[in-house]
């Protein structure tokens, strides 16, 4: 797989999220963190911010869902025009439905894993998903520090999906910088999304640059 970087807005100005957008046009995705302070102790931006988002860049939305019910609001974001939506197994009551019907509005499928959750549990489900996003933070907040505990499960995870002889792509979301990276990508992660590495950077661009060739450099 090739390498893929995905930054999120939750480290750019609120106030200037288009602009945030406009900063990084070699970045293969912009990933929105959508949280509800129920499922994550935090409450950032919901579906009528990623309606307008998608008016304002043609850099495809890797929504990342950290709320309480995703079932019922996870096709809504597919629907709007999003091109990845991701949902948690810990929120998700009726994942297979989910995932089935992000796909069926024209997204790609996303399942995301907290760092104490488990991959094995789910390797049925495989199949039905686009992307495995294995949190190396807790989520709920960004600028984490990353936790290297999670390493042994992106390995676990890699070996699992590549069994399965799919395309699925292996996510990682947290704390991933240019001092992080390269493990992740050792591990088998694919995609990375990268907050306040790319964000805090004094030239955005430049960051993704720089986290891509450490990634394939791994």
């Amino acid at each position: 797989m090739a390498v893929q970087i995905s930054p999120s807005i939750l480290s750019a100005d609120f106030a200037r999220l288009a602009e945030a957008a406009a900063a990084i046009p070699n970045a293969d995705w912009l990933h929105v963190d959508v949280m509800d302070n129920h499922f994550v102790p935090n409450l950032t931006i919901g579906l009528p911010v990623v309606e307008s988002l998608l008016k304002a860049t043609s850099t495809p939305l890797d929504c990342h869902l950290m709320i309480e019910d995703p079932d019922r609001w996870a096709p809504a974001y597919a629907e709007a025009g999003a091109g990845s939506v991701t949902i948690h197994v810990e929120a998700a009551k009726a994942p297979i439905r989910t995932l089935r019907q992000i796909r069926g509005a024209g997204a790609r499928a996303g399942l995301a894993l907290n760092p104490a959750t488990p991959v094995e549990p789910y390797e049925d489900l495989l199949g039905e998903i686009d992307m495995l996003l294995v949190m190396t933070v807790d989520p709920g907040f960004g600028g984490q520090k990353f936790l290297d505990v999670v390493l042994p499960k992106i390995r676990r995870a890699r070996t699992l999906i590549d069994g399965h002889g799919g395309q699925v792509w292996l996510q990682v979301d947290g704390g991933v910088s240019a001092q992080t990276i390269e493990r992740c990508a050792e591990a088998g992660a694919d995609v990375f999304v990268a907050g306040n590495a790319v964000y805090g950077a004094d030239d955005p661009a430049r960051a993704v640059d720089g986290l891509r060739a450490l990634a394939e450099k791994a």
